[in-house]
């Protein structure tokens, strides 16, 4: 239901930028005691980050330390934890936290991932996963998104301002809300089969209509482009193939190459013997293509079937010669005479 409070705000001026977040100090906690009770996330790695992980967490715990967060890695059950403590002062400092080991677990670098601790960072782990059943498909269009040499995804970066990762099953992303929104709207569309060139278009005309103030206000959907639905052929599926009549009866012996010489009698021929007759198959299938080419060549000196084109003036001129040489005869005859 829209609000029915419509009230002028002399206050909500446009160069006010509601997406921003004030930094929190120690002295904005008013109370000034710790928090009553302990928040703590935990996040499971992959086998693989192990190592990288235990070479960088002496800096992932630097990094908390300033905000007053405890981290904790577990490399027997293969997990990462972080938790408030008495000194913590931020109460939203966890959540960026949490997102931080959530980042390291999907291979985004250390000095990218450290950047979410910052207030105008936030990030999305999009899953990709579910979206298609066929791994064959899954992986094009996974590869799609990134594009050849990764033009794709550089290009989504430049206009959304946002870091992406594509790993595994998810696609991570870093950077401000409003990029985050589209990041995740492209994605999405990719595995479904949405080519992200369409987005990409529309994002880069969106971005230069946003610097022409006089169009703020207007309907901005009559200079984006309409993209037409292409039905593609689909690969066709292969035949099954016919179920075999089942016999209990093994299959019969092949005959050996030596069964097949005795048949011939070629077997009882002696050396020299055997050698003409192979000469003599050489031959005649030289003769038989040595034929076939000069039937080729003769081919091209054959002249083409030629189509009569008749002349109609010719024809017309011919029906009159007869018209008029039938009325000349009929002019000739002798007046019939009946006799009494």
């Amino acid at each position: 239901m829209p609000s029915t409070h419509n009230r002028d705000k002399p206050w909500d001026t446009p160069d006010i930028d509601k997406w921003h977040v004030d930094e929190f100090k120690p002295e904005d906690n008013a109370s000034g005691l710790p928090f009553a009770e302990e928040s703590s996330f935990m996040t499971l790695f992959p086998k693989y980050r192990e190592q990288y992980l235990r070479t960088i967490w002496s800096e992932v715990t630097k990094a908390l330390d300033k905000h007053n967060i405890a981290c904790q890695l577990d490399l027997v059950e293969g997990s990462m934890t972080v938790k408030t403590t008495r000194k913590t002062y931020d109460p939203a400092i966890i959540i960026k936290a949490r997102d931080l080991i959530k980042l390291l677990a999907r291979s985004v670098p250390f000095p990218q991932a450290v950047k979410v601790l910052q207030d105008d960072v936030a990030c999305d782990v999009i899953k990709i996963g579910n979206f298609v059943t066929n791994k064959d498909r899954f992986v094009k269009r996974r590869q799609r998104l990134v594009g050849p040499n990764g033009n794709t995804l550089k290009a989504l970066e430049l206009l959304t301002n946002c870091y992406i990762l594509v790993q595994g099953n998810t696609v991570s992303a870093m950077g401000p809300y409003k990029g985050l929104k589209e990041v995740r709207r492209v994605v999405e569309d990719c595995m479904k089969n949405v080519h992200p060139i369409y987005h990409i278009k529309e994002l880069m005309i969106k971005q230069e209509l946003s610097k022409k103030p006089e169009l703020a206000n207007e309907d901005w959907s009559r200079f984006l482009p309409m993209f037409k639905k292409r039905n593609v052929a689909r690969k066709k599926k292969a035949a099954p193939d016919k179920k075999k009549v089942y016999t209990p009866f093994p299959p019969a012996q092949t005959p050996r190459k030596v069964d097949l010489q005795i048949e011939s009698g070629e077997y009882f021929l002696g050396k020299r013997e055997k050698k003409q007759n192979d000469l003599q198959k050489k031959r005649d299938k030289q003769e038989e293509v040595s034929e076939q080419k000069n039937k080729e060549k003769l081919r091209g000196y054959e002249a083409p079937e030629e189509q009569l084109h008749e002349n109609k003036l010719l024809k017309k001129s011919k029906k009159s010669k007869k018209r008029s040489h039938d009325e000349d005869e009929g002019s000739n005859k002798k007046p019939r005479v009946d006799s009494d």
